[in-house]
């Protein structure tokens, strides 16, 4: 066990024995920076949402892209890069040793054409990124396998669903958040196995229950209140009013309430374990992990999914991963990558390396196809590649690279974030650690201020029909004016059907704050030492009555845990016995 202090932000981490062992495993150097560092630098790297119009440099056409038009790379329409049409080995360059490695690849790395965005197998989801295996959606990004579906971010597996975000097997829902394996659910959180429920938190095979909170295997709920079927439907009927934006308002108000009053368990978790961090499911022996899905011995790990194993510092990847160390991006099948973004599928034995696919055996390259043994983009025998690595690598810790604010760069590290095509405010570090622009300058970190598109509004979503039955097909044709941020926003055809479908009102915020809206409803992912605020029969805030007597008594419960809930949180936070007690 070793304390060190991270040379970003000086603040002081620890190395845990286990971190040691894997980090001999990967036979890389411990990190000098502390894991939020590390999870920032990668996270720059990553532009999940956003789409810019900019020239394809083999067509001369506009596209849409990832990267904006000030960003200095060649990009190529993306079934053209993935074609045979061009080489990127053409761009090899032999390495030079007077020179520093990070030095040498910023300069490869600009050279090599990029895909302007990352799809494949897609079809009519021309504004979508970061996607696999979908059909007919629109603003889709960082989705596996989506049909007839919009809005989406970080799900597998939707159909018909719009405005969700980290959900596994969903259909026919709209505007929830770790909505798993549900069905016509609505305004929901951290729901698993329902249907029919609406403006619910923390539900597990429930249906037809409303505006509740930490229920199991329940029917015909208003307000955590049991109602007759008959009184459900009669109830409901009175509070949407016929689909009323407004008396939904009021309900969501109250259903916020409900939500408050009931005990949060220290982390949301399923079905794990020995697992710490948030929002992880099906996993085993993760540590400090968020937003993942069937990992296995990994730690500092975010937005990692469907089978990923020994893994450390890995933001944004997975299905049948191994091997995986201070990577973003990474996916399908893909072995022992190191240092690396943007490289899928099936790449092994690959460091420092991106946008590379089905490769093995590559050091420094851009843009590799099938490729092996590549240093550069260059070819070499197995034994030249093997010994030319162990030079390079010789030479990076004799000669580091120091980025502008003078951090020391040496193997081990991943990028400077300086390298990173997108600025702060583009890039999903934004997401999870929101900055004002003064603030990410101040940490060292670029600003783009982002392109102003004069679009002249028609209609003020304050002056929308209350009711969708209200609306006729015109509000297609309208440049709506959000309530939020002011911008501009519009409804597509598929929408305005599905809303009319499940008679729900027409949202009054643009895609981007209905988006943030949900996400905002996550904790960061950094984690505090906590304890267990049940206070024998009731919370320590005197907010909740127990309903039962737990194993502690009328004592405090002793239970201590790591939890993304700060010390001054005004939610009721429980350990998992506890909450067990009450809620299953």
């Amino acid at each position: 066990m070793e304390n060190r202090h991270c040379q970003n932000c000086k603040t002081e981490f620890l190395i845990e024995p286990e971190d040691f062992a894997f980090y001999e495993k990967m036979k890389v150097p411990p990190p000098t920076f502390c894991p939020d560092c590390r999870m920032i630098r990668r996270m720059m790297f990553r532009n999940e949402r956003f789409l810019f119009r900019r020239k394809d440099d083999a067509s001369g056409k506009e596209i849409f892209s990832e990267f904006p038009p000030s960003v200095p790379a060649k990009i190529y329409e993306k079934d053209y890069w993935w074609s045979d049409a061009w080489d990127p080995m053409e761009y090899g360059k032999e390495y030079n040793f007077s020179r520093s490695f990070f030095e040498q690849f910023r300069e490869l790395l600009y050279t090599v054409p990029w895909p302007s965005r990352n799809v494949l197998r897609s079809m009519d989801s021309d504004y979508s990124n970061n996607a696999t295996d979908i059909k007919n959606c629109y603003l889709c990004f960082n989705v596996g396998k989506a049909e007839d579906s919009a809005y989406l971010v970080d799900v597998y597996n939707q159909k018909n669903c719009f405005d969700i975000t980290s959900t596994t097997n969903a259909e026919l829902c709209y505007d929830g958040i770790a909505v798993r394996d549900c069905y016509k659910t609505f305004y929901s959180v951290t729901c698993e196995k329902c249907h029919e429920v609406w403006l619910s938190r923390d539900c597990t095979g429930c249906s037809y229950c409303f505006g509740c909170a930490n229920l199991r295997n329940k029917q015909y709920y208003i307000f955590n209140k049991p109602y007759t079927k008959e009184g459900y439907f009669f109830e409901l009927e009175k509070i949407l009013q016929g689909g009323s934006y407004h008396a939904f308002e009021v309900a969501r108000a109250k259903a916020k309430e409900v939500w408050r009053s009931q005990p949060h368990k220290y982390m949301v978790t399923w079905h794990n374990t020995n697992a710490t961090g948030d929002w992880v499911v099906l996993s085993k022996n993760a540590g400090y992990c968020f937003n993942v899905v069937e990992v296995e011995d990994a730690k500092y790990c975010q937005n990692a999914v469907q089978g990923v194993r020994d893994a450390y510092d890995f933001s944004v990847g997975g299905d049948k991963c191994e091997l995986v160390y201070e990577a973003e991006d990474v996916w399908e099948g893909c072995r022992n990558v190191k240092f690396s973004f943007d490289c899928w599928p099936a790449n092994q034995d690959i460091e420092y390396s991106a946008k590379c696919s089905s490769s093995a055996n590559l050091f420094g390259c851009v843009g590799l196809k099938k490729k092996s043994y590549c240093i550069f983009n260059k070819q070499y025998s197995r034994d030249d590649y093997m010994a030319l690595r162990e030079k390079i690598i010789a030479q990076m810790n004799a000669m580091p690279y120091n980025d502008r604010h003078g951090r020391i760069y040496r193997y081990g590290e991943f990028f400077p974030t300086e390298f990173s095509p997108f600025a702060y405010n583009e890039s999903i570090a934004q997401d999870f650690f929101q900055l004002i622009r003064e603030e990410a300058e101040q940490k060292g970190y670029f600003w783009r201020d982002p392109e102003l598109r004069e679009y002249q509004t028609t209609i003020d979503a304050r002056d929308l029909p209350d009711r969708i039955g209200e609306a006729s097909d015109s509000i297609l044709q309208e440049i709506i004016k959000c309530v939020s941020c002011g911008k501009a926003y519009r409804i597509i055809q598929m929408e305005l059907d599905f809303l009319r479908q499940m008679s729900l009102p027409l949202p009054r915020q643009c895609v981007n704050c209905r988006y943030l809206a949900r996400f905002n409803q996550r904790n960061q992912p950094r984690f505090y030492h906590g304890r267990c605020q049940c206070a024998g029969e009731k919370s320590s805030n005197s907010m909740y009555q127990n309903a039962v007597s737990h194993f502690h008594g009328a004592q405090f419960c002793p239970n201590e845990f790591e939890t993304s809930y700060a010390p001054n949180r005004p939610e009721i936070i429980y350990c998992e016995q506890c909450y067990n007690a009450e809620v299953v």
